[in-house]
């Protein structure tokens, strides 16, 4: 299929990914690696922009990002829920793009869209593997589902090294002008109180583990398999 995906990310919002794993895409998409995002909801409800600035944004950070694929299932924002109709539109998403990997918010965060949408992928891949769910597609068996920080960092089972992407994680980042820059007419926000900054420092105490400029941290609740010890 034309349509296959490596690897799918998912987000409450645009943003999400580019915050939590922006240097890890823009690594990956380097060498080839097709790479798409799903971001769930228009962010209707943001404080700052509008869901057509949000789209532009998010258009800008995709190319800058080189992304194969963005979409927006236009699910409510502020009002994701684990229902079945918002679990069967995740599923199929997973079966259009058959990604042999998916990435989803860290179930912990103090934005409680984000631990929705936590949910929901894990629901909507183990689903998607499931015959007899949603019999009209076919099946999708995803190998790997990791998870990635956003606004609250937990310990880590997997590092990537992403310090020759990190300026191009910012830059994607920089597209997000109504969420990440003070302006008339916008109002205080976390987003806009020094939050690309506070995510650049956190990228560089992460890597500071292992003698990383910068690294972006993943959990997987399943063990990590290695074919030997290096």
């Amino acid at each position: 299929m034309s349509d296959k995906l490596d690897i799918l990310i998912f987000g409450a919002h645009a943003d999400d990914a580019e915050i939590g794993m922006g240097g890890t895409i823009a690594k990956h998409t380097a060498q080839g690696v097709k790479v798409g995002i799903c971001d769930l909801t228009y962010a209707e409800m943001s404080s700052n922009g509008t869901v057509e600035t949000r789209m532009e944004e998010a258009n800008e950070a995709a190319s800058l990002l080189g992304l194969t694929v963005r979409t927006n299932l236009g699910l409510p924002d502020r009002g994701l829920s684990a229902t079945r109709g918002h679990i069967e539109r995740i599923t199929q998403e997973i079966r259009t793009y058959q990604p042999r990997i998916v990435f989803a918010p860290y179930w912990q965060d103090r934005h409680p869209d984000h631990i929705a949408c936590s949910e929901l992928i894990q629901e909507a891949v183990f689903n998607a593997k499931l015959r007899k769910y949603l019999p009209d597609s076919e099946p999708v068996n995803v190998e790997h589902l990791y998870f990635y920080f956003i606004n609250d960092v937990y310990e880590a089972d997997i590092m990537v090294n992403v310090t020759e992407w990190h300026a191009q994680k910012l830059a994607a980042l920089s597209a997000y002008r109504s969420q990440f820059i003070t302006g008339q007419g916008t109002v205080a926000t976390p987003l806009n109180q020094g939050y690309v900054e506070r995510v650049e420092a956190r990228d560089r105490l992460m890597g500071q583990k292992r003698m990383i400029t910068y690294a972006e941290g993943f959990v997987s609740k399943l063990p990590y398999v290695v074919d030997r010890f290096d």
